[in-house]
């Protein structure tokens, strides 16, 4: 795709402090045209990105408070985040880890080694996160080799795996990759994308294999300025998941990092957007929204109430109250 002359210095000036990179196929869907296009929006650098806003932090969501060792954050009591690599196939421009990915500084193996031997030891830990970075991202005999690690600690129920990579570089899911998700432990793949012109034939025709080999899949987005923050995109994003077979899980709203001002939708608006979901998409279309709170306290829902504080009233999808039925 050709950059313009203020695109490349954009680029170098960005690139020089956080880390740049675009698959072709996300490549292949950009406008360069457009300085509006939501795929664009999330891949290419800009300017903006070198401002820092006043409420803005390295780590916005407080993983440090919560790492007992490195490339592992333990937030609550029964699971656990694993960061095997800070290496992505692409780079967001409003990821919350921005300060860190891309930046080769994954933990070592025996770090690693002493991250898998906290789980072992503790038996209250059920689900395993595998984050980053994009764990997908890893050679399949790194992947599986950790798969095959936490499939082997009796007290670990589930193995969860956040990627884009089924969406970003749909190529990687191929046989080699699938052989080193292949477990007895229950393994989800949390799916990121943001826009429905992410679903290209190659990402669905990946979805499709992820899902006909077992893994059940689920969704997480980030209600994006520009991207996702209308009712019409945001309810063909949320069909364009379903019809490829991966629930709706969880549409987060922005974490304040460094130079992301841009992307920032209020949160009164996040919450109209997913109030009008309930009468545009099914049940099986609908996301959690959430935030992350700031200092390390964990996801805490932030959808629409529905239900009056007195429980004498109900509201619809388009804002309009009505008597609660059967009330005492």
């Amino acid at each position: 795709m050709p950059l313009s002359g203020y695109r490349r210095e954009t680029l170098r000036a960005v690139a020089d402090r956080y880390a740049v990179a675009v698959t072709p196929a996300m490549a292949a869907l950009i406008d360069p045209a457009d300085p509006a296009d939501p795929i664009g929006l999330q891949f290419l650098p800009d300017a903006a990105e070198l401002e820092t806003a006043p409420d803005e932090a390295a780590d916005p969501i407080g993983d440090a408070a919560h790492a007992p060792l490195p490339g592992l954050v333990h937030r609550y009591p029964d699971r656990v985040l694993l960061t095997p690599t800070f290496a992505c196939a692409v780079y967001c421009r409003f990821c919350f880890r921005r300060e860190r990915v891309g930046t080769g500084d994954g933990p070592s193996p025996e770090q690693l080694d002493a991250a898998l031997a906290y789980i072992r030891d503790r038996p209250e830990i059920w689900e395993v996160v595998l984050t980053g970075g994009d764990p997908l991202a890893l050679a399949p005999r790194r992947l599986g080799g950790l798969v095959a690690a936490l499939d082997a600690i009796p007290h670990v129920g589930v193995i969860r795996i956040h990627s884009r990579v089924p969406v970003v570089a749909p190529e990687r899911i191929d046989g080699a990759l699938m052989a080193a998700l292949a477990c007895d432990t229950a393994l989800f793949v949390a799916v990121h994308a943001n826009h429905p012109r992410e679903f290209t034939p190659e990402a669905r025709a990946a979805l499709r294999r992820l899902a006909g080999a077992g893994v059940p899949l689920v969704s997480q987005s980030v209600l994006l300025r520009g991207v996702n923050d209308d009712p019409a995109t945001l309810e063909s994003l949320m069909r364009r998941f379903v019809e490829n077979r991966v629930k709706p899980y969880y549409l987060h709203h922005l974490d304040p990092a460094p130079g992301t001002a841009r992307f920032r939708v209020p949160l009164a608006r996040g919450r109209e957007l997913v109030r009008s979901l309930r009468g545009r998409v099914s049940g099986l279309a609908q996301p959690d929204y959430v935030l992350d709170i700031p200092g390390g306290h964990g996801k805490s829902p932030v959808g629409p109430g529905f239900l009056s504080e007195d429980g004498a009233t109900i509201t619809d999808w388009r804002g309009r109250r009505h008597p609660l039925p059967g009330r005492g």
